[in-house]
C-alpha cells in the first residue's frame, strides 16, 4: 500500500498541515490512512501521558484503527511511539529525558504498521531532512531502511528556495525518490507581491524534480480537523508508486 515520508525544509515548515491535510483529502475519497510521528518533541503532559499536538493531528485522520472497527481511533502509542516534552531538536529533548532512540527501535515499531492494508501512510519526520536521531544517526535514515518514497514541504518564506532545491538533492543523493512535493505559505509577508510570489512558485515548479500536489495558504488558526479539512482543498494525492 502507498506509503511515503515527510519532510520539510525546515522546522516549522508546515508539514503537520499538509500531511493532515492529505490524510483528510484520502478519506474524503473514502481511503484508509494512517499518518505516523516517530518522535516528537515539544509534547505536552496529560493524565495519559506526554502528548504531541502534531502527532493528535495526525491521530485525528487516521482511520480505521489497526485492529478495530473503522469508528475506533487509533491508538496514541502508535501514531507516536517516541514524545519529549522540550520543544529542541529530538535527539536533544530525549538526552534531556536520559534516553536515545535508535534506528533500530524506529525500524522495529514501522514494518509491521507498513504492513498493514491502508490506502495511504504518512511518516512525519522532524524539523528537516538532515535533523539528528542521535550521535551517529539521522531521522532520514529512517526513510531509507523502509525505502519510502518522500514527500517535500516547503515552507514559502524568504530563502525557500534554497531550501528547497537543497533539500530535494540530498534526497535523491541519498538514493531515495522523491515523489512529490508541496508549498505552505508560513509567512504571509512572502505573498504581499502576488507576481514577485507566482514567480518564486514558478521557480520551484521548474527546478524541483517532482510534482507539485498543491499550495496551502496561510489557514486561520482553529481545529486541527477543520484545518486539515481546509487544507485538503488545496491538495492532490500522490501517485501510487
Amino acid at each position: 500500500m502507498p506509503a511515503y515520508f515527510v519532510t520539510g525544509t525546515d522546522t516549522d515548515a508546515g508539514k503537520t498541515l499538509a500531511s493532515a491535510g492529505l490524510l483528510a483529502r484520502a478519506r474524503r475519497a473514502g481511503q484508509t490512512t494512517l499518518g505516523l510521528k516517530p518522535i516528537a518533541s515539544g509534547s505536552e503532559a496529560t493524565p495519559e501521558g506526554l502528548r504531541n499536538a502534531d502527532a493528535l493531528a495526525l491521530q485525528a485522520q487516521s482511520a480505521p484503527a489497526a485492529d478495530s472497527s473503522r469508528d475506533q481511533a487509533v491508538a496514541y502509542a502508535t501514531i507516536n511511539p517516541f514524545a519529549f516534552a522540550p520543544a529542541i531538536a529530538p535527539h536533544l529533548a530525549a538526552r534531556r529525558a536520559g534516553a536515545e532512540v535508535q534506528l533500530a527501535e524506529l525500524t522495529a515499531w514501522l514494518r509491521p504498521l507498513l504492513a498493514l492494508e491502508r490506502d495511504l501512510t504518512l511518516v512525519e519526520g522532524a524539523g528537516g531532512w538532515r535533523v539528528p536521531l542521535n550521535e551517529g544517526e539521522d531521522l532520514a535514515e529512517l526513510a531509507l531502511a523502509m525505502e519510502l518514497p518522500v514527500l517535500l514541504v516547503v515552507g514559502l518564506r524568504l530563502g525557500c528556495l534554497s531550501h528547497a532545491r537543497l533539500t530535494a538533492e540530498a534526497v535523491r543523493a541519498d538514493g531515495l525518490h522523491l515523489a512529490g512535493w508541496i508549498g505552505s505559505l508560513v509567512d504571509p509577508a512572502f505573498a504581499a507581491d502576488d507576481a514577485l510570489y507566482r514567480d518564486n512558485l514558478a521557480t520551484l515548479t521548474r527546478t524541483l524534480p517532482a510534482p507539485c500536489l498543491g499550495v496551502i495558504p496561510r489557514l486561520p488558526a482553529g481545529d486541527p480537523r477543520a484545518m486539515a479539512a481546509a487544507a485538503a482543498d488545496y491538495l492532490e494525492l500522490p501517485d501510487a508508486h
